[in-house]
């Protein structure tokens, strides 16, 4: 629940250090693999973890992102099996807070109330939903809320004062920068009016700041560390799983993530 996600981000503060949230798309390159990963990617030093909920028609994943969905989808993962997914994660003893990334269309079909007692049921935490803007998430964030979770909003380098203080009132748990004015995925430097515009988020809130799209690397978090304070990293990490040999995956997974963490 948002106090478990709460919690765990408070920590990494107290501790003065970045907290690093990593993105698991599930069902990449299979279910097994996932119940496999997120343990390792936990025990690595994750504060969070991001389940990416695969969807046919992404607006903010880039290439490796969508690949990894269109991987996932085409083995059968639906909005079902990723539920379940995280309740087998809970039963194996995973507790690091969990939190869905996917899209709005699924959450219709699948139906708002059932969506959110269902989450909150099988021990997810909070929800981010790119294509779902704050001022249209009424009825979803009340239905949510009723089980303790709650929405991530995201923003944009893009956003207005406006857009940034409505987001940032409806924000819970964190609010998510968005580096780049553009899809996931890995990039080689971070932009040089981050700070200015984590500056401009800052004023509209007392949460916890993060920065994803195109962290990939330890000086990445380092950077975000002096501006920010979380870390979220997805396409990199999807790389990594992509390439690992047969078997290899969390292992792989769990070094990159633990390079990550201990970068300060």
């Amino acid at each position: 629940m948002m106090d478990r996600l709460e919690s765990a981000l408070a920590r990494a503060r107290e501790e003065g250090r970045t907290a690093v949230v990593p993105y698991v798309t599930i069902g990449f390159p299979s279910i097994q693999d996932t119940l496999a990963i997120v343990p390792a990617i936990e025990d690595a030093g994750a504060d969070a973890i991001e389940l990416g909920v695969p969807y046919s028609d992404p607006l903010a994943d880039g290439p490796t992102v969508q690949a990894a969905s269109y991987r996932a989808l085409t083995g059968g993962v639906d909005t079902r099996a990723c539920i379940e997914a995280a309740r087998k994660l809970r039963s194996a003893g995973v507790s690091v807070p969990f939190i869905f990334m996917g899209y709005y269309n699924p959450i219709l079909r699948y139906g708002i109330g059932a969506y959110a007692a269902d989450c909150a049921e099988v021990g997810v935490d909070a929800l981010i939903i790119p294509d779902l803007p704050p001022d249209e998430a009424g009825e979803l964030r009340e239905a949510l809320e009723q089980h303790g979770l709650g929405i991530v909003s995201m923003l944009a380098p893009t956003s207005t004062e406006e857009r940034i203080a409505l987001g940032c009132a409806h924000a819970r748990g964190f609010v998510y920068c968005v580096s780049v004015t553009g899809v996931t995925g890995a990039r080689r430097d971070l932009p040089d009016d981050l700070p200015d515009f984590v500056d401009r988020v800052r004023r509209h809130t007392e949460l916890p700041v993060a920065v994803g799209f195109g962290i990939a690397e330890r000086r990445h978090v380092e950077r975000v560390g002096q501006v920010a304070d979380v870390a979220v990293v997805g396409s990199a990490l999807i790389n990594v799983i992509d390439s690992a040999p047969p078997g290899e995956a969390a292992s792989r997974a769990g070094a990159f993530v633990r390079e990550l963490a201990a970068a300060e």
